[in-house]
């Protein structure tokens, strides 16, 4: 299976989709005339947005992914190309929109799955859950992912470790969940073999944890002393830093296992870790 897939926003996570789609015709936006070079060098079709005329290339695309984030206007995607997305919604085989697991807010840690109220607890998270909606809105084959923490190459605890400026910061409670890059890209290449219009994907490892577990355990494979635990009350954290504390949760992925057949490569951040050290 093959197609033209146009990604708007094409950064870290449509990035390592693209590596799966070998002769697929890959369209991305990029604000930047540098990341499109390097956009260029990876074998795909870069598109400067704002600039660049992006309606034919709406024309081609079999599929659409967008990974742009709402702003306080809204989602810009659809400020911009809404009326034209909703006009192609007949030619498009598949659609998909990555969100966040912050549109469930804070649950005191308890466990998540797609069909939980959405209540987020953050303006950020609420502009999520407006944006889903408008998504959902123009007619198209639409996929949600709802992503967990991000991390992968160039993405890990390993450098702030290595530099002593790593900090394991408790707050009696608070667990995480996140996902690699690759099981990323591997859901969405999952979903786009089998598409289901209207289905909503957690994507994320089987086992969250405290932050503070996942900075020890770094600084375990480096062979360095544990970073200081630092109660979150002392913590100088910056607003969006502090933000992300407000909300605790587990989030289940039976979904993307049940019925996409996936098997995460990184399924816990032990095994996620280990990898980044081999590769670096």
């Amino acid at each position: 299976m093959t197609g033209t897939l146009l990604s708007f926003g094409h950064g870290y996570s449509a990035r390592a989709l693209t590596h799966l789609l070998p002769g697929w015709r890959v369209i991305g936006t990029t604000r930047s005339a540098e990341k499109a070079e390097a956009l260029r060098a990876e074998g795909v079709e870069p598109l400067i947005w704002p600039g660049d005329d992006p309606l034919p290339a709406l024309d081609a695309a079999t599929h659409i992914l967008t990974s742009v984030a709402p702003g306080a206007e809204g989602d810009p995607v659809l400020h911009a190309f809404g009326a034209d997305l909703a006009a192609r919604a007949g030619q498009v085989q598949w659609a998909g929109y990555l969100s966040t697991t912050g549109v469930y807010g804070d649950h005191g840690g308890g466990w998540v799955d797609e069909t939980t109220p959405l209540r987020p607890a953050t303006r950020r998270g609420q502009m999520r859950v407006d944006a889903e909606a408008a998504w959902q809105a123009l007619g198209l084959p639409l996929h949600i992912f709802r992503l967990a923490g991000i991390y992968g190459p160039g993405r890990g605890p390993f450098a702030k470790v290595r530099a002593g400026t790593a900090r394991r910061i408790v707050k009696p409670g608070q667990v995480f969940s996140r996902t690699h890059v690759d099981d990323i890209a591997r859901v969405l290449a999952a979903s786009i073999a089998r598409p289901n219009p209207g289905a909503i994907y957690n994507v994320c490892d089987n086992e969250p944890a405290p932050p503070q577990d996942v900075i020890a355990h770094a600084a375990e494979l480096l062979g360095l002393p544990l970073p200081p635990e630092i109660p979150f009350e002392e913590a100088e954290l910056s607003p969006m830093a502090r933000s992300f504390y407000a909300e605790s949760k587990k989030v289940r992925n039976d979904r993307i296992k049940d019925e996409l057949g996936v098997t995460l490569e990184y399924p816990d951040y032990r095994t996620g870790l280990a990898a980044l050290l081999t590769a670096e």
